[in-house]
């Protein structure tokens, strides 16, 4: 069997459905859960400075077409950077347990992405050009490797001065403990939120992040020295991501193939020249060989296709806000952008009465448009395969019903043929001109949103909710099975948006991987595997635990700031 083929079939077999869930341990063994945080033993650590100011712009002025004044690279905002992408955000507590919350949210808090970063010769870290792992739990950096000089000049030949690269990896056994085998599914929604946070992160310090679709697995593993690193066993192994690249002049990047030295020879740091020893993650571990196989099929080869073919396939268009979403944005109470990154929550419960006006809706729906010149969406460049099935309950002045938010208007006469005959397809009442988000059908949906994500209560109770359908089969077919993470990053990508919109409009958000996947193709009537449902989502005024006590991220900090 090809490789799209088994990955079409697995992502069949680790759906759920009404009468049975994908398989997995059944039960937790709270016991032997994998520890959260890697750490490289031995490897030179240094503690990165606190930041004891917030000078981070507004939030609302990171979707501004004028960028803001570029920070210097430098210890200080490489912390900075990290922390409001990567970092804690506070720790909670309840009678004698006590788990971190980050800034990039995860899959049942279980957090199997890890961050490194590859830097020049940084005043008060290193003297030499080098690769770190991103350590969240002591805000520090780990030194693993030097990049030997004439590979450092490769890899950044052609950018601007003080730009460096971001690379993420995957633990599948963190979430597989839980999930068993769609454990992989919640890793890689977990990339695209990771990489959402990087690119907000980067905008709050005016600098620019762009994801290297170029570069293989491969690549990845060479320059983060995971393939030559002592892995105590297979499950504690570190799964190949992405590399990105951040550059601090704030210019648009694109990305090439052969761009950024990404040959395999020019990244190899010295022979005996990785440091630290990655930690046992926990006493004992389960092999779901499905997982593993899975990671291997999709992996991405060298020369593997960046985007899909363009013929046929839209750019991704540039969405100038009407004067409606000004108004929205002006509203807003005006917050730093650095306060909404560090507050936003993953909502645990919503109260259910909770509104939002439909221009702030409007404003949300415009935000999660592919536009290049603003974030997060370039981060990362086309093909957009990701549209918005939406549950809409408490929208004052829109309609209760069904509608979707079409992200790619290639894709609309396409999506609409595939749904049911019944939908309506008209614009909402007071919808912006030309706005691609469709009124479907009339109804209270809480019954079906909640019944259609694993009966979870919170996606009826919120104002809405909504399924992210990918164009599935053609993505892969043309892309390759590696592009079966992509559909996973671009859903995350759209998950991150919404959290942080979710919060700057004084409401919360949640992810929801958890749900009926057929179920959900049945209430808007696709079949097949032209269009899948890849993760949901969804919004409201939330229920606070105040059984639950709040610490500060880190006590170190003079001031814990928001």
């Amino acid at each position: 069997m090809n490789p799209v083929e088994f990955i079409i079939r697995c992502h069949e077999e680790t759906k759920h459905h009404f009468h049975r869930y994908a398989r997995s341990a059944g039960e937790l063994d709270w016991a032997n859960q994998p520890d959260p945080f890697r750490v490289y033993a031995g490897a030179p650590r240094v503690t990165l400075p606190p930041a004891t100011t917030d000078r981070s712009p507004a939030y609302e002025s990171l979707f501004s077409a004028e960028s803001s004044a570029a920070a210097p690279v430098a210890l200080e905002t490489i912390s900075v950077f990290l922390e409001c992408a990567l970092g804690l955000s506070a720790w909670k507590s309840f009678k004698g347990s006590r788990w971190a919350l980050r800034c990039n949210p995860s899959s049942g808090n279980l957090h199997p992405t890890e961050g490194y970063v590859v830097l020049g010769a940084i005043s008060g870290l290193h003297d030499r050009p080098a690769v770190y792992h991103y350590l969240p739990a002591e805000h520090a950096l780990e030194r693993r490797g030097e990049l030997p000089e004439d590979g450092g000049r490769a890899l950044m030949e052609g950018l601007s001065a003080g730009a460096f690269l971001v690379g993420l990896t995957s633990i599948a056994w963190r979430e597989a403990w839980k999930y068993g085998e769609r454990a992989l599914r919640y890793c890689q929604h977990d990339v695209g939120h990771a990489i959402g946070a990087l690119r907000f992160s980067a905008a709050s310090l005016g600098w620019r992040l762009h994801v290297l679709e170029a570069a293989s697995d491969e690549d990845v593993e060479t320059l983060l020295g995971l393939d030559a690193t002592p892995w105590p066993r297979d499950v504690d192994r570190e799964h190949a991501d992405l590399l990105a690249v951040i550059d601090p002049s704030g210019r648009r990047i694109v990305d090439g193939a052969g761009k950024f030295g990404l040959e395999g020879h020019a990244l190899k740091p010295g022979r005996a020249m990785w440091a630290g020893t990655p930690n046992v993650l926990s006493r004992e571990a389960l092999r779901w060989e499905l997982v593993y196989a899975v990671a291997e099929a999709w992996r991405k080869p060298r020369g593997a296709p960046a985007t899909l073919d363009p013929q046929g396939i839209s750019a991704p268009r540039e969405h100038a806000q009407d004067e409606a979403c000004v108004a929205a944005s002006a509203a807003r109470p005006v917050r730093t952008s650095r306060e909404i990154i560090r507050t936003r929550r993953s909502a645990v419960a919503f109260d259910g009465v909770a509104t939002l006006p439909v221009e702030q809706f409007f404003l949300m729906m415009h935000r999660l448009l592919p536009d290049p010149r603003r974030p997060p969406w370039d981060a990362l460049g086309p093909p957009t395969a990701i549209h918005l099935a939406l549950f809409v309950h408490r929208v004052t002045g829109l309609t209760p019903g069904l509608y979707a938010l079409v992200r790619d208007p290639a894709d609309r006469a396409a999506l609409a043929s595939s749904m049911r005959p019944d939908f309506a397809w008209t614009a909402p009442p007071g919808c912006p001109g030309g706005f691609p988000l469709y009124f479907l059908l009339e109804g209270d949906a809480r019954r079906a949103a909640t019944a259609v994500s694993c009966r979870q209560f919170i996606a009826g109770a919120g104002v809405f909710s909504l399924g992210m359908i990918a164009r599935f089969r053609d993505t892969l077919e043309r892309l390759g099975a590696w592009a079966y993470r992509r559909l996973f990053w671009e859903a995350g990508l759209v998950g991150q948006a919404l959290y942080l919109e979710a919060e700057a409009a004084g409401l919360r958000g949640t992810g929801i991987g958890c749900y009926f996947d057929d179920a959900v193709h049945d209430v808007f009537g696709l079949t097949g595997d032209a269009w899948q449902s890849m993760y949901h989502f969804t919004v409201g005024g939330p229920v606070e635990d105040a059984r639950l006590t709040t610490e500060p991220a880190y006590p170190r900090r003079a001031a814990d700031l928001p």
